[in-house]
């Protein structure tokens, strides 16, 4: 049963990592480059609702969180439109290094105005439930719906709307698609919003269940990393599959090693894939995982 108790943790705990390799690997398929400062988006989502909670605004926890979205959304779009816009056209180790340079800034920033230690949203303990010996929380069955929402809209959107279906067509060849007039700067809003939702979504969900630290959003940012590698680069369902396995190894590592440790099963898994299978899963060594 213990073993059942660390794999339910695993997926729930998986959902949530997959949102963020998702709205990862969905920039990368249009813009061919891993930003990092995804992880810090992750972060402002979860400060921002903290920022929201706090004076002057004073709002209740739930009432919180579509405003804090909204900020996370603003600042991808200003980072998309101030600097991976104007370097759309440079080699992608120009944007690489671009986005190492706004993940530091954007944790600075968390930094100056919220002080270097860890915080946390003050509501209390949340009711727990035991199905069949197996213990949830409210906190994590909130996680499970929201997470299977989140994915059921996306996947509505990729398949269902001519957005969603421009999208993949970007994917697959932005030259090709503005050929065919598809309007590149309405998909790039598109991508950069739902990579920002779900970031940040992501992000106010796991600090429900942890504390708030700056440096969560370095953290984060690997354990996605890893998620897209595993799934194959480029691939928005590899990605969730990714995430899912991130999950689940991280929670059941635990059971032979030191929680304190638990985030190393990330860094030990990007060393065997880039060894054993550089594409992933998911991805081939012709399309990068698309």
């Amino acid at each position: 049963m213990y073993y059942l108790q660390l794999l339910l943790n695993g997926f729930v705990a998986g959902g949530v990592y997959a949102l963020f390799a998702v709205g990862l690997t969905m920039v990368y398929s249009i813009f061919r480059f891993i930003n990092f400062a995804h992880g810090e988006l992750i972060a402002w989502g979860a400060y921002g609702v903290l920022l929201f909670m706090s004076a002057p605004f004073n709002l209740p926890l739930w009432l919180a969180v579509p405003p804090a979205i909204i900020l996370v959304v603003v600042l991808a779009q200003v980072q998309n439109r101030f600097v991976f816009g104007p370097l759309k056209n440079s080699q992608p180790i120009t944007l690489l290094i671009a986005s190492i340079g706004l993940s530091f800034l954007l944790r600075g920033g968390l930094q100056l105005y919220f002080g270097s230690d860890l915080r946390s949203y003050q509501v209390g303990l949340f009711e727990g439930f035991e199905f069949g010996g197996l213990f949830i929380t409210q906190v994590q069955i909130g996680m499970v719906c929201l997470t299977i929402l989140f994915f059921v809209t996306l996947y509505l959107l990729l398949t269902k709307t001519l957005i969603g279906k421009s999208m993949r067509a970007v994917s697959d060849s932005i030259e090709l698609a503005g050929i065919y007039g598809i309007s590149t700067s309405r998909v790039s809003y598109f991508v950069w919003t739902v990579s920002a939702v779900f970031a940040a979504s992501g992000g106010f969900l796991l600090a429900l269940d942890t504390n708030l630290d700056p440096m969560m959003g370095l953290a984060f940012m690997i354990k996605a990393f890893a998620a897209v590698l595993l799934g194959g680069v480029g691939s928005v369902w590899g990605a969730l599959f990714g995430g899912m396995c991130i999950g689940v190894i991280e929670n059941m590592g635990t059971a032979f090693i030191s929680p304190g440790y638990k985030d190393m099963p990330a860094f030990l898994l990007i060393i065997l894939i880039l060894l054993l299978r550089p594409q992933g899963i998911f991805g081939s060594a012709q399309s990068g995982g698309r």
